[in-house]
């Protein structure tokens, strides 16, 4: 009696277990639909999210180009007053630093979107040229004026 009792009781609970884990079919495709739509709208926010980050780089460095290249004219009129030996010297290193300035511009222009390893490279890589040519732009208008 006791292993009849005890063979009735395991099979009510695996009955049970079985029962309560199984869905319905509209129950597992609710589901599913439910998440796609969350996977659709995690990535539609990282993609906006990428996109304001992108901008909003795009618009600092435009900014930062913007200001080199004032800078760089500013100097330009400022050495026409230098000795003419002095004057080819900075000339040179003047048209140096325009180039640099143009190829960092054209560098952004030109970047398109390729996964966010390279997006974070291409961002490290563009700050670091950046902030070179904004030292050698200091350096070259500091030794000017000494």
């Amino acid at each position: 009696m006791k292993k009849s009792l005890f063979t009735i009781a395991i099979a009510t609970l695996f009955a049970g277990t079985i029962l309560t884990g199984c869905q319905s079919s509209e129950d597992k495709i609710k589901n599913a639909e439910d998440n796609v739509k969350d996977a659709q709208d995690e990535l539609e926010k990282a993609k906006n999210d990428s996109i304001a980050e992108y901008n909003s780089f795009k618009k600092a460095s435009e900014e930062k180009i913007i200001a080199h290249a004032k800078i760089l004219s500013d100097f330009k009129e400022r050495i026409a007053e230098q000795k003419k030996e002095n004057r080819a010297d900075y000339e040179k290193k003047l048209a140096e630093l325009e180039a640099q300035n143009s190829d960092l511009k054209m560098k952004l222009e030109l970047y398109k979107e390729q996964g966010k390893n390279n997006w974070q490279q291409f961002k490290e890589d563009f700050n670091n040229e950046m902030e070179d040519l904004g030292k050698s732009i200091s350096d070259l208008t500091d030794g000017a004026e000494n």
